[in-house]
């Protein structure tokens, strides 16, 4: 019985400082499930002495020994991963079945990938007369989201663990329990106490206190645009990194030429996937003029076969979003693209046909879509698309890169050759092409005000590394 009540510190289930708590809200049903505690400042004090305590020995560990542990962690999830999936499908909406494939799915691929990377990583390098050492960098703090809550959190503590940092861990206020889950894992697997802790809690409460603490080397945080440089603020002070990943407003350029129902098709459905709740959804597609009734009309008949509906029925595609300020800050820019003149091609305000609670957004479609309206330049996070017309490919690419953000992008043409083309010329950190989707040893992170660092793979772990040189190593 995973217990919501207490923190992960120091090896050990413990009791917050102060007692405090909040509601766990089902999106599907709108009803309270149960109390997670809330952390404070002396939870993150606590936290954050046990964590250097342990940098000591755990930065010393070899390689044999972090690979002995991934792999054992590795097992132990794979024995929880349909508990795992069942606790994000309740806490933030995404179908069982989805999330436990999926969501749960993408915490244990990012394991497995990072283990192959530790297995051959070189974390010496000969320069010269000098040895390039490459060490953890220290003491992690770790912020992760409720959209893609294991994801997010084993592609932090998976590197940490390799490079052989230590850290503490908040997660979401609105999906603790599958963090939960995960620090009971890392204990069964054996982590040494202190390597890792985890403190619930809010953001401008345990997030802030992590970001401004002295004894925290790093902070790794997911989250929207406006945390991130709140936390980047609160940092600076202690010149410590931050690495982030942060919104995204993804452009989908579908050119002259290319296969358009495969195209439209497959970036409608990407675009609802987790019901739109993606940072590097595609959501802005990018077509040619000429073709935007042909391109809307395949759009629509996509969303018409999409259900939103109770994440554990048979034959629901997407579930509800996450809470009330999500559903209300998408149904405000639902209402505001109707309003700045975008037609309206599937979906629309209020709750899908026959519901009448839960978080649930009609999966929404617009057409004739300009740069400059509201639907197109801010992120929405929810199942709603936007299609804008462009004269040529220029334009197209202008538009694509006419973001604050630079996340990701897709594109699709009639040839790989094209779509390259024009992929070298979208600024994203992330860019597919013809429908493939990202490759999980590639590296994932974004331009402009989507972000800075790089997680997945080698260069997540890179992330967590300081570099030394040591002159003199290789004189003779």
């Amino acid at each position: 019985m995973v217990n919501r009540m207490q923190f992960y510190i120091d090896g050990a289930w413990v009791d917050p400082a102060v007692k405090k708590s909040t509601a766990v809200v089902n999106p599907a049903t709108e009803e309270a499930m149960y109390e997670v505690a809330l952390g404070s400042k002396a939870d993150v004090d606590k936290a954050v002495a046990a964590a250097k305590r342990a940098f000591a020995t755990f930065s010393q560990t070899s390689r044999e020994e972090r690979v002995a542990l991934l792999s054992k962690v590795i097992e132990v999830y794979k024995g929880r991963l349909k508990e795992i999936g069942a606790a994000v499908s309740d806490e933030m909406g995404a179908p069982l079945p989805m999330a436990e494939k999926l969501q749960a799915g993408a915490g244990l691929g990012h394991l497995m990938t990072t283990l192959d990377v530790l297995k051959n990583y070189h974390f010496e390098e000969p320069v010269g007369t000098a040895m390039v050492l490459r060490e953890p960098i220290g003491v992690v703090g770790m912020i992760t989201p409720w959209n893609w809550p294991l994801n997010q959190i084993a592609c932090k503590v998976a590197p940490a663990l390799a490079a052989g940092c230590t850290m503490i861990l908040k997660p979401s206020e609105f999906t603790p329990t599958s963090a939960l889950i995960f620090a009971e894992i890392l204990h069964e697997a054996g982590v040494p106490k202190g390597v890792f802790n985890l403190v619930n809690g809010l953001g401008p409460e345990v997030g802030a206190a992590m970001s401004e603490h002295p004894d925290i080397d790093m902070i790794s945080f997911t989250g929207s645009t406006r945390a991130g440089i709140d936390v980047a603020k609160r940092a600076a002070p202690t010149v410590k990194r931050v690495s982030q990943e942060l919104g995204g407003k993804s452009p989908n350029v579908i050119l002259e030429g290319a296969d358009l129902q495969k195209a439209v098709t497959g970036g409608v459905m990407h675009m609802f996937n987790n019901s739109g709740q993606s940072c590097n959804a595609p959501s802005r597609m990018i077509v040619p003029l000429s073709k935007m009734k042909e391109v809307a009309a395949i759009a629509k008949a996509v969303a018409d076969k999409t259900k939103a509906g109770d994440p554990r029925a048979e034959g629901t595609t997407i579930g509800p979003v996450v809470n009330r300020g999500q559903w209300d800050k998408i149904q405000g820019l639902i209402k505001k693209g109707i309003d700045e003149g975008a037609t309206l091609v599937a979906g629309g305000p209020g709750l899908p046909e026959g519901v009448n609670k839960g978080f649930y957004v009609r999966p929404t479609i617009f057409a004739d879509v300009t740069p400059d309206m509201t639907i197109a330049r801010e992120e929405i996070f929810g199942p709603v698309l936007t299609i804008i017309g462009a004269k040529d490919e220029a334009d197209a690419v202008q538009i694509a890169n006419d973001t604050p953000y630079g996340l990701a992008g897709y594109v699709s043409a009639d040839t790989v050759e094209s779509a390259k083309r024009v992929a070298r010329r979208i600024r994203a950190g992330n860019v597919n092409l013809q429908g493939v989707p990202n490759d999980r040893s590639a590296p994932f992170g974004g331009y402009k005000q989507s972000g800075n660092g790089r997680e997945w793979g080698k260069y997540g772990l890179e992330d967590f590394l300081e570099v030394k040189a040591v002159a003199g190593f290789n004189a003779a």
